[in-house]
């Protein structure tokens, strides 16, 4: 059975950092790429992030392209998600996804429960 599971979410002030991880198992995703969504309260899922399986090509949002940085262990089922110099806009459930190459949920069969990040004013 396959699992996706998030962590490192939390309240942090405007300005801050944080670090996600996200960890599949159940079947290897070393050779598939994997991706963040998030969606606040009232709003639909939206893309934030995705890494092809080497590593080697990302895909970012608009709205985070200079703050956040999408990693994963090369050819691993892990990847990481470092945000910087948050804003209280990037407030909402951060989902992992796997298995599934797009900006577009449905691009991904996989999927984790989701972390709460909160960033204060």
């Amino acid at each position: 059975q396959v699992q996706v599971v998030e962590s490192g979410g939390g309240l942090v002030q405007a300005g801050g950092s944080l670090r996600l991880s996200c960890v599949a198992s159940g079947r290897t995703f070393s050779y598939e790429a994997m991706g963040w969504f998030r969606q606040a309260p009232g709003k639909e899922r939206e893309f934030v992030a995705a890494i092809g399986w080497s590593g080697g090509t990302t895909l970012y949002a608009d709205s985070v392209k200079g703050r956040f940085t999408i990693s994963r262990e090369y050819a691993k089922s892990t990847q990481y998600l470092q945000m910087n110099s948050l804003k209280p806009e990037d407030t909402a459930v951060y989902s992992c996804a796997a298995g599934g190459w797009g900006r577009r949920p449905r691009d991904y069969n996989y999927w984790g429960q989701g972390t709460q990040v909160t960033v204060s004013s």
